[in-house]
């Protein structure tokens, strides 16, 4: 077993229901009515319920207190306060909320209703996380944003009356029509707003999205021919970390800045492995298992199997080798980086020695560099960071396996799962 073990958890709510389904989206999310969405909180009030029994068929180590809750999607804020309610009772029942505990609720600008809003505190509320995407209604309009820059405007004004002032907005680089120019005045809007925390991504191009699986095929519905190029894409992220770094907005993760102590506590769990669990559809969970290792548990993403329970969890015991591996690439998301005095100190000398020539050649294509004991990726790493992160990816499987595997008691004694 690992020497220390946390004692508080972070958890996800999957609320995968929309208005609309945005061009972008890649996320296990649609339109359905609200016969499904109120047999869907049945259902995952249901499965919240049924938790501790589950951990101890994965032979998971279930702690009792709950410092974080992140209710994403999809558009929770669609739900009822009665259905809100319902989740966060089930919640109530099953773990102990923390005083301070972050909980933060996802929202479309116009898509939360008086009555919620206004409940949002009383709930336990104390963070939103609003995707306006972009400032430009042309933009927003484009990708099937229902809301303009009004609207989020004043859904932002809304929100601080009801007593919230921890709020996120997300923004996307890349979306069909935007400029450098016009990539400017969303950022410009973002930061007039003095919102704490804001969130930059850069489009994905993936199967899983309309746009995406379109500008692969070489379509051009979606407004594909109106995509920026991939270096202008890239210069609007740069662009972004330079303006928000100048207004005090510092970046602490590839995709994520913050003013002072407004860092999202329940993000960094992911970020540093520590544990959480996920909910609903599409959910998944990390957790410490009883023997001192880890297991990552997904729940389906077909809304009719996940309603019917047709469809179990999938189960993917993390070995000491993965455990290695992951503490490298999510601790270089992090803008502060990998610390290798304490990197080695948990994976003991032999793996250390295995990923030297990775560091030293990121390291000579700038991609990677040093400041004192830690190691971090340039802005040129963050741009290709996937690049970066794959680089990491089996070099103890190739290296000597005898060695590998004999650090791994040193490993779990030294909290490397933390």
């Amino acid at each position: 077993m690992p020497t220390f073990m946390p004692n508080t958890l972070g958890v996800y709510v999957s609320i995968p229901f929309c208005r609309a389904k945005c061009s972008y989206c890649n996320f296990a999310s649609g339109v359905f009515g609200s016969e499904r969405m109120a047999a869907y909180v049945d259902r995952l009030a249901a499965e919240i319920r049924a938790i501790r029994v589950q951990a101890e068929s994965w032979n998971a180590v279930l702690p009792e207190k709950l410092d974080s809750a992140y209710f994403g999607g999809g558009t929770p804020s669609l739900l009822s306060p009665e259905q809100m309610q319902q989740i966060l009772k089930a919640l109530q029942e099953v773990f102990f909320f923390e005083a301070g505990a972050e909980i933060t609720l996802e929202c479309a600008p116009g898509q939360l209703s008086d009555e919620l809003s206004q409940a949002l505190p009383r709930f336990g509320f104390n963070r939103v996380s609003l995707g306006v995407q972009s400032f430009v209604d042309r933009e927003a309009a484009a990708v099937g944003r229902l809301h303009t820059r009004a609207i989020a405007l004043a859904e932002i004004a809304r929100l601080r009356r009801a007593g919230i002032d921890d709020i996120n907005v997300d923004l996307i680089a890349g979306l069909p029509h935007q400029t450098l120019e016009s990539w400017q005045e969303s950022l410009n809007a973002a930061l007039e707003t003095g919102v704490p925390h804001l969130s930059v991504y850069m489009l994905d191009v993936d199967e899983d999205s309309r746009l995406g699986r379109e500008m692969l095929a070489g379509g051009t519905r979606y407004g594909v021919g109106l995509v920026p190029h991939e270096a202008t894409i890239a210069a609007m992220y740069n662009q972004a970390s330079e303006q928000f770094s100048r207004a005090g907005v510092a970046q602490y993760e590839i995709s994520n800045f913050a003013r002072a102590g407004c860092e999202s506590r329940h993000n960094l769990k992911y970020w540093t492995r520590q544990p959480y669990l996920g909910f609903g559809l599409d959910a998944h969970s990390f957790l410490h298992t009883t023997d001192g290792n880890a297991v990552r548990a997904s729940r389906t993403d077909d809304l009719t199997q996940y309603l019917d329970q047709s469809a179990d969890e999938i189960l993917t015991p993390v070995s000491t080798n993965d455990a290695i591996e992951e503490a490298w690439f999510l601790g270089l998301r992090l803008t502060a980086g990998v610390s290798l005095p304490a990197m080695e100190e948990k994976i003991g000398h032999a793996a250390m020695r295995a990923f030297q020539p990775i560091l030293a050649e990121c390291e000579e294509l700038g991609l990677l560099e040093r400041t004192g004991p830690q190691i971090c990726l340039t802005q040129q790493g963050r741009l290709f960071a996937n690049d970066v992160f794959a680089r990491f990816l089996g070099v103890l499987a190739t290296s000597d396996k005898l060695e590998a595997s004999f650090q791994k008691a040193e490993f779990q004694q030294q909290g490397a799962f933390v």
